[in-house]
């Protein structure tokens, strides 16, 4: 039978091939989802909140968010290597992919198979939509980010801000404004982004921030609903996690707890919380107000390194 509808979905995945839901208040998990193929590199949940996308080696499987049925709903198979990226355009229409396999890839989740495939000529380590639903930016092992316009269908700008220093994490301000890159060195290295006189998307280098002296695994900008605030997550192999404020980049806080290298974050849509996932098999959830770990989720018996939330304004309602 099917499941109610919880008000906030929290999920995390990792090395020990489950993926795991909690309960964001208490903490217990209430179902667990068996991913034998592979690792799961990445979640991401759908917009109507009805499906999860885990994303595998070779594999991205959707599983339903309110069934009990351990099966997945649908299984996307043409990458050959590690999924390391995966999202969905807002209206849930389509789904896009990178992987270690070197291409970008989008699924219309309306018909069957990959619809189109840019080639990145390296493993794609971070693929992330900007806003206007037009143009994914990917992020490669060899350190170059390329914009993919998928209006020309075609790549529209290309740069490499450190060269042979693999690109980790990409992420794009709510708004559009701002574009921030995490490499391989620690470093994250920020552009305003410009319209240009046709689609192309140009960058405006605004800063260069030395976050982290370990590999940065994961950046995020806070979501909409933060503002006027802006801040700039940071995870780390360093096993800390840095909050920066975007208005000049200094640093608000570090985060620790974490006992090994911390992989993923995502924010509550309010901006008040931040969940993490780490290495030392755990996931938390922090009040960004007082930098206090208020969660510990545990149940994986290896590496969490991917976490996903959709709680809709309801996060800050149920922790209050």
């Amino acid at each position: 039978m099917p499941q109610s509808q919880p008000s906030v979905i929290l999920a995390t995945a990792g090395y020990d091939h489950t993926i795991r839901f909690w309960e964001a208040r208490s903490g217990r998990c209430y179902r667990t989802l068996q991913y034998p193929d592979s690792q799961v590199n990445r979640l991401e949940i759908t917009p109507d909140k009805q499906r999860i996308a885990a994303a595998g080696n070779p594999h991205i499987k959707l599983f339903d968010v309110n069934s009990n049925s351990p099966q997945p709903v649908l299984t996307y198979d043409s990458h050959t290597n590690n999924v390391m990226a995966v999202g969905f355009q807002c209206e849930g229409n389509w789904m896009y992919s990178g992987s270690e396999d070197g291409t970008v890839k989008i699924w219309d989740l309306r018909a069957p198979g990959c619809q189109r495939e840019y080639e990145s000529r390296a493993a794609v380590n971070t693929v992330v939509l900007h806003p206007n639903q037009t143009e994914l930016i990917s992020g490669d092992q060899n350190g170059n980010i390329r914009v993919w316009d998928l209006t020309a269908n075609s790549c529209s700008c290309e740069l490499v801000p450190e060269v042979d220093t693999a690109v980790r994490s990409l992420t794009v301000m709510w708004d559009g404004s701002l574009v921030v890159a995490a490499n391989n060195h620690g470093t994250c290295y920020v552009w305003r982004l410009l319209r240009g006189t046709q689609t192309m998307t140009n960058f405006e280098p605004l800063h260069k921030l030395q976050a982290h002296s370990g590999y940065i695994l994961k950046c995020l900008l806070s979501p909409e609903f933060c503002e006027p605030n802006r801040y700039l997550a940071t995870t780390s192999s360093d096993q800390t996690v840095k909050i920066w404020n975007v208005d000049g980049f200094t640093l608000e806080r570090t985060l620790t707890g974490h006992q090994r290298w911390v992989w993923d974050c995502v924010f509550s849509v309010d901006g008040a919380y931040l969940i993490t996932a780490s290495s030392d098999t755990t996931a938390r959830l922090w009040n960004m107000a007082t930098g206090e770990a208020i969660r510990v989720y545990q149940g994986h018996h290896k590496a969490a390194v991917c976490c996903a939330l959709h709680d809709g304004h309801s996060l800050s309602e149920l922790l209050s």
